[in-house]
């Protein structure tokens, strides 16, 4: 198990940050540092999960599969918050994938461990409760946002979420990747991807997209990314949850 003092990982993710002192200090010598693979799946359909993760510079994306062997991806976890929610809610097992897109480390807990955290501390409880909620709010706007608005847009705002969660302009993305979370075909983030580049605000290479002008993306996107930003910032404040 690898560690570091309370201080330096309680600054690594959001929900660290908003632990009370004593909360964190109680839990955080159970974390352990672990570095995950792009592709790596962290919990499988209808497996049970032994440990929650964390991420720091990782980001880990929550799909469904569906029958012709296709996912979509339906949440987008980075900094922010965890990846295993659902052990909060009475069942060792979910209905959906989640698989690493950017490679990087991450915290990891026993389940066990967590839960009962959970059940001890009314704080925490609420603090996940609220990221849960967000977490739904995501879920739903990106429902509503792959009926009524273009890939162009979609595509506008998944660059948004990427770099949000990377604080960096370069993105190691591939058209493949891209094309298996958004749920299309890579011929159709290609030409999407080909018309920002044409814009002057991005330039790709094989295997990763550097943004050249955010603010022009920005103004590109469906206005779901701003939702759920606001969202997540009214109930995922910097201060300590109480």
């Amino acid at each position: 198990m690898q560690t570091s003092e309370p201080h330096v990982l309680k600054a690594t993710n959001r929900l660290f940050a908003a632990l009370p002192q004593a909360d964190w200090d109680r839990w955080a010598p159970h974390l352990e540092l672990v570095t995950l693979e792009v592709g790596q799946v962290i919990f499988e359909q209808g497996r049970p999960l032994s440990h929650v993760v964390f991420p720091i510079t990782s980001i880990v994306s929550l799909q469904c599969n569906l029958e012709d062997g296709s996912a979509s991806e339906f949440a987008l976890t980075g900094n922010e918050g965890m990846v295993g929610v659902f052990v909060f809610m009475g069942t060792p097992s979910s209905i959906s994938n989640a698989v690493v897109i950017r490679e990087g480390a991450a915290y990891r807990i026993r389940s066990n461990v967590l839960l009962q955290e959970f059940n001890h501390s009314g704080a925490f409880r609420r603090l996940i409760l609220r990221y849960m909620q967000a977490m739904m709010t995501e879920a739903s706007q990106r429902a509503v946002c792959h009926r009524r608005h273009s890939i162009d847009q979609q595509l506008c705002r998944i660059l948004l979420l990427y770099l949000d969660r990377t604080q960096a302009s370069q993105l190691a993305l591939t058209q493949d990747l891209m094309a298996r979370t958004m749920g299309v075909r890579r011929e159709t983030v290609s030409v999407a991807l080909q018309k920002l580049q044409s814009a002057g605000l991005i330039l790709c290479s094989r295997a990763c997209i550097t943004v050249l002008d955010r603010a022009g993306i920005e103004t590109l996107a469906c206005e779901c990314y701003k939702l759920v930003k606001q969202e997540f910032d009214r109930l995922l404040p910097e201060e300590v949850a109480s």
